[in-house]
């Protein structure tokens, strides 16, 4: 089997998704990256991931000629049919159901299959995600066994091999800084803490020493948590 050149990137703007654009750069001959707007409170990531990209043409020369096409698909229906913590303004919290308010069902179901049809056309076998089940906030479709097997499906569906690989996933979010900080040096940790966005409140008037975020939500909390135990010098 040739070894893939191409990847493409699932990539929101956040911290996760940027640290995995990053190690993608890092492998990959060519890269290119994909957002969706399904109409998530947090919006604004939007806006940052443009900003996210223009710093890495910008601060990572060794990296800007293997960054290619970014595209942008509309997800409106998604946030339609969801009724949800992170597509509507609720409360953030526990649901009846045991999982948290903020869970988009199908959503990285969704976002990986449309991702999969866009990387068929684009001639690209690898798509990059920045799903984890070790430090995470209870979602049923950021599980390996559940990207296994829409990894099947995908491929038997296309008739083509396509691999999805999640570099996080096994890695606690003291362990993504360490990552980032392996990949890209204090640049990117600065990038990441400046530029990306993860709270799910959409809050970037308040900047923290780990980045912008209301301090409060579970996105903001894991994230800090995290920067501190990596400041702290806790991971090996």
């Amino acid at each position: 089997m040739v070894k893939p050149t191409s990847a493409l990137v699932l990539f929101s703007g956040g911290q996760d998704s940027t640290t995995c654009l990053a190690s993608a750069l890092k492998r990959f001959a060519h890269v290119e990256t994909v957002g969706f707007d399904y109409g998530q409170r947090h919006k604004v990531e939007l806006r940052c991931r443009k900003n996210v990209l223009n710093a890495i043409r910008s601060k990572f020369p060794q990296w800007a000629d293997r960054l290619g096409e970014d595209h942008m698909i509309d997800l409106a229906a998604l946030g339609e049919i969801s009724d949800t913590a992170l597509t509507r303004d609720t409360d953030i919290g526990e649901g009846e159901n045991g999982l948290p308010s903020t869970f988009v069902p199908g959503r990285n179901l969704i976002f990986l299959t449309l991702s999969a049809a866009l990387a068929w056309r684009r001639g690209i076998s690898v798509l990059v995600g920045g799903m984890c089940e070790t430090d995470y906030s209870g979602y049923p479709d950021c599980r390996r066994d559940t990207i296994d097997a829409q990894q099947k499906a995908i491929g038997l569906g296309m008739d083509r091999s396509i691999i999805i690989e999640t570099p996080l996933m096994w890695l606690d979010k003291a362990e993504t800084w360490q990552l980032a900080a392996d990949l890209g040096g204090q640049a990117l940790v600065d990038l990441i803490v400046d530029e990306t966005h993860t709270c799910y409140k959409g809050e970037r008037l308040r900047r923290h020493a780990w980045g912008y975020g209301c301090g409060e939500c579970p996105a903001c909390q894991l994230r800090k948590a995290g920067f501190e135990k990596w400041k702290q010098g806790a991971v090996a």
